[in-house]
């Protein structure tokens, strides 16, 4: 079965972008606490071998932009942005699979199911829609199902059909909206919290505070805005693409049954 098979890669789908995700995280954690090891070592390393001369500086080595943007996220808001990040490619493959032709209005099943009502070969033609999970066969064998209480039955049995597989498709696509939508607000919450700790900084601190003590908190406060909008922009646009395409899709399943079901219009009206 089509539908079978795309469960499956879907599945298969998830299933490797949650291991990858996982290794990354993992990977990502020992990386930064390697670094930031390293990092401490070298800055202490060099306060020891300072001279007594208030005159010379200490030369601190840069960390790299990476493990800057990592610290200045912290481990909560990473993990929560690596989880937004893969659901959004999963989404996005299923979708992708979804939004085919092939899986809302196959081209072979409307000359198939045709060919089969020219040669009045129906029971043939019901079962040839009634096997197919697409969206279009869902709908065609719906309507052949009701059509002996009449043409009018089987067209409202095959809007119920429509409207039924059209939400589902919508609920799957709508969470890529939701991606677009909380992923801004996620990072407003690391922008106030930011703050809130530089300002926090300011307030307890007796004299005035070093510009690298400020840093932590300005650094996540942009950081979670910058990531945020880097997960919702291409969310948005890629659910509005996707939703546009479904639409047609769905118009051009309601379009091709109702004239494949035109034939039996007169069908219940004879006396």
């Amino acid at each position: 079965m089509r539908r079978t098979s795309y469960r499956k890669s879907w599945l298969s789908a998830l299933l490797l972008l949650a291991v990858f995700g996982i290794t990354v995280t993992l990977s990502t954690t020992k990386v930064v606490h390697a670094q930031d090891n390293a990092f401490d070592d070298a800055v202490q390393e060099n306060v020891d071998a300072a001279p007594a001369s208030a005159n010379e500086t200490t030369a601190i080595p840069r960390q790299s932009y990476l493990t800057w943007a990592l610290r200045a996220l912290g481990i909560p808001y990473t993990l929560v942005f690596l989880a937004l990040s893969f659901t959004l490619v999963a989404l996005l493959v299923m979708n992708l699979l979804t939004a085919s032709r092939n899986t809302i209005c196959p081209i072979h099943l409307v000359e198939g199911f045709e060919n089969h009502l020219n040669e009045k070969q129906y029971q043939e033609a019901y079962e040839l829609a009634k096997s197919d999970e697409s969206f279009l066969g869902q709908v065609l064998s719906a309507g052949l199902a009701k059509l002996q209480s009449g043409y009018a039955q089987a067209i409202e049995a095959m809007q119920e059909v429509g409207e039924e597989e059209n939400m589902k498709l919508d609920h799957r696509l709508s969470y890529m909206q939701l991606i677009g939508t909380i992923s801004p607000m996620i990072g407003l919450l690391g922008t106030v919290q930011g703050m809130i700790e530089s300002f926090s900084v300011i307030a307890n601190s007796p004299t005035t505070p070093k510009p690298a003590e400020l840093a932590q908190g300005i650094s996540k406060a942009l950081f979670t805005t910058l990531i945020g909008l880097f997960i919702a922009i291409p969310a948005i646009a890629i659910y509005s693409i996707l939703r546009n395409r479904i639409s047609r899709l769905v118009l051009e399943v309601g379009i091709l049954s109702e004239g494949l079901m035109s034939r039996f219009e007169n069908v219940g009206t004879q006396k």
